[in-house]
């Protein structure tokens, strides 16, 4: 008579110590190998870009679980010895150890790694990046030491660590190749928003520009100018870590391509988080997304997937940020270079507003600004795929959950 089963887990974070959580919710009472490359326990990244970061919290208030819950669930933690390969016709892992097990089931949810830069000096030890607790500590203690950073990218990680440097007294330069902060994301309009933000708490920008070398003193431009600096932090977007998959012979297009139940191309593979390319029932296409509420929310999906119990994830991507005073959640999708406008509901200039990107008339994504407590609303929105009347969603008199209403 064969044995319990066993799952492995390849991957340290929070997706992982989540997936472990689900399977044993979904009543699965075999083997849980959970194998990951940092020494840590499992925990959540959005603190180390804000209140982490900015030293108002405790290092223990990261970890999704003490090491006692592990235990006390049965699920066997390989802390810094993470798969280094997958056999998936013979059902079995590599551990960076040597081991070699067996495994029924397995998940990946190795994450995303930080894009490096390119440029001539970029190895100077004053060069940081985030994406790890380790990456964080080494960041705040620079914030602490040091009176000028340069941050090279306006994405979310650059903006969050340019409002946590100002907090901390540093001067700041943000050095962008773009005209607009998070224009890509969010369009020009509200791009202006988080511009003006960091703008009224000292931070300069410059835009339009590349970096071509890394300084003893600072970052050069192509164009010539030199912005001094003590520190310089990079965040210029991260890559899926697919090495892993991809030796496998998994099929991979930006990250592992999964079904909608996180079901990879090799037998009995799953994956989940900022590694996987889900296909999405709702928006009818598949979709990649970079943040928390993936790794969050995902795994429960996976465990039932895993278990052979019927299973799609249909959550609409959802993110948010903390930036000085201004607090925001964005919830659906604007594929990029879809014909769409923007409708505010609210003070624009107060930053108290609601914005909804329209498409045909239809919400496709809403973004909440210092305005709370509403999220589900605009989700149901965007669920719809309603055509919804422009005047009544821009005015604040009519209840949200009145405009799905005849």
């Amino acid at each position: 008579m064969p044995g319990p089963a066993t799952f492995v887990i390849a991957g340290g974070g929070l997706a992982a110590a989540k997936t472990g959580e689900a399977l044993r919710a979904e009543g699965f009472d075999g083997r849980i190998i959970l194998a990951g490359k940092e020494s840590h326990l499992p925990y959540e990244r959005p603190p180390l870009s804000k209140d982490y970061l900015q030293g108002t919290a405790e290092r223990e208030k990261i970890f999704v679980h003490d090491q006692a819950w592990y235990a006390q669930q049965g699920i066997d933690l390989r802390l810094g010895v993470q798969v280094t390969a997958i056999d998936p016709g013979g059902h079995q892992v590599t551990l960076a150890d040597g081991e070699r097990i067996g495994y029924d089931k397995l998940l990946l949810a190795t994450g995303a790694r930080p894009r490096r830069l390119a440029v001539p000096g970029a190895d100077r030890p004053t060069v940081l990046y985030l994406r790890t607790v380790d990456d964080s500590e080494r960041l705040r203690a620079a914030l602490a030491l040091n009176t000028r950073i340069a941050i090279i990218g306006a994405g979310w990680i650059g903006l969050e660590v340019a409002a946590a440097a100002r907090i901390a007294g540093v001067q700041v330069t943000v050095i962008h190749t773009g005209s607009a902060p998070l224009l890509r994301v969010l369009g020009p309009r509200m791009a202006e928003v988080f511009t003006a933000l960091h703008r009224e708490h000292g931070v300069d920008f410059v835009f339009n520009a590349r970096p071509v070398e890394i300084t003893d003193s600072g970052v050069l431009l192509a164009d010539g100018t030199h912005i001094d600096a003590d520190a310089i932090a990079v965040g210029i977007g991260v890559t899926p870590d697919t090495g892993l998959a991809e030796a496998a012979g998994l099929t991979i297009d930006d990250g592992v391509k999964v079904g909608a139940d996180l079901r990879s191309s090799g037998p009995d593979i799953f994956a989940a988080g900022d590694l996987a390319n889900a296909y999405h029932p709702l928006l009818g296409r598949h979709l990649r997304v970079e943040h928390w509420a993936n790794a969050l929310n995902q795994p429960a999906t996976a465990a039932r997937a895993m278990l052979d119990r019927p299973a799609a994830y249909d959550n609409l991507p959802y993110f948010f940020t903390d930036q000085y005073d201004l607090g925001m959640e964005y919830v659906g999708h604007v594929p990029p270079g879809q014909d769409s406008d923007v409708v505010v509901r609210g003070d624009l200039d107060a930053r108290e507003f609601i914005a909804f990107w329209l498409h045909h008339d239809k919400v496709v994504a809403a973004m909440n600004v210092n305005v709370w407590d509403v999220v589900d609303h605009t989700k149901a929105l965007v669920r719809s795929t309603a055509t919804v009347d422009r005047a009544r969603l821009a005015d604040p008199a009519t209840p949200l959950d009145r405009l799905l209403a005849p």
